[in-house]
């Protein structure tokens, strides 16, 4: 063996000498990158699991709702006949009233003709003319 070789062969052993520290660091994180692959595998199905729970309350979710519109859907429905009957009472309610404030005003001068002003207070006078007035709704005269 020349010279050359020896030297090639030394510098090759220096290099593996140098080589063996890295290998076995890499090797090390090789090991722990197989590790983490298996607690990412594991993460990944508990993000498939949880996933499928969130669709599964998402459907639920869905399915309440629709309940719930179905629900106010029918109440609505049954409120609006109701609407329309107090509309037309209420309507109904402002003309009686608008008729027995004319006959209360056009009942007025008349109670006031019967008995003094001065002698009888205002209040009296209206709950006179009220009782005037229902007795004459009613037809007693």
């Amino acid at each position: 063996m020349s010279i050359l070789e020896w030297t090639a062969q030394g510098a090759l052993l220096v290099l593996l000498a140098l080589a063996i520290p890295f290998v076995w660091r890499l090797e090390r994180q090789i090991a722990a990158l197989r590790g983490e692959g298996a607690a990412l595998e594991r993460g990944a199905q508990q993000v498939a699991k949880a996933s499928e729970a969130a669709e599964a309350a998402l459907a639920r979710l869905r399915a309440t709702a629709e309940q719930a519109g179905r629900s106010v859907a029918e109440r609505v429905a049954v409120a609006e006949p109701l609407r329309e009957d107090l509309r037309f009472l209420t309507e109904r309610a402002e003309t009686l009233a608008d008729r027995l404030d004319a006959l209360v005003r056009a009942s007025r001068p008349l109670a006031a003709e019967a008995s003094p002003v001065a002698a009888r207070p205002v209040a009296v006078l209206r709950s006179e003319a009220e009782r005037e007035l229902l007795r004459a709704l009613r037809g007693e005269r």
